[in-house]
């Protein structure tokens, strides 16, 4: 299965790891194929610049480390073609899962929770892991 992370789910699992984390990133390497938006990779580099300076080499050590594949988010999305985000700055990040054709969207941000989309499913870590552990 295509699951494409979160910027908030891999603040969690690269910055405070916890049982139901490492259950996670054990589990999602494993069994599915990982898919990561450049929008995504540079929203999590500047929150890491922000609120973890010193974390930044641990960063880039899980990159190296997760098998996932990198796409493109397109720069230029039309008004109306995408679910409508409550976030608009939400937006690329779901228009880039949908062209990618991801199954599911792991996330914790309530902007897309609230989403009722066929595809891509859009699950919280703790639903997944109750799905597919």
């Amino acid at each position: 299965m295509k699951v494409m992370l979160d910027t908030n789910i891999l603040i969690s699992a690269i910055f405070f790891p916890s049982a139901q984390t490492r259950a996670f990133v054990k589990t999602i390497a494993a069994g599915h194929h990982i898919v990561l938006c450049d929008y995504v990779i540079d929203e999590l580099r500047l929150v890491v610049e922000r609120k973890f300076p010193a974390k930044k080499e641990t960063l880039e050590q899980f990159f190296v480390e997760l098998p996932f594949s990198l796409v493109h988010t397109p720069q230029i999305i039309p008004v109306g073609k995408y679910p409508s985000v409550r976030d608009g700055n939400d937006t690329p990040i779901l228009a880039t899962a949908i062209l990618e054709d991801v199954d599911l969207s792991i996330t914790g941000d309530k902007d897309f929770l609230v989403l009722e989309t066929e595809t891509p499913k859009i699950l919280t870590m703790k639903d997944f892991l109750e799905r597919y552990q």
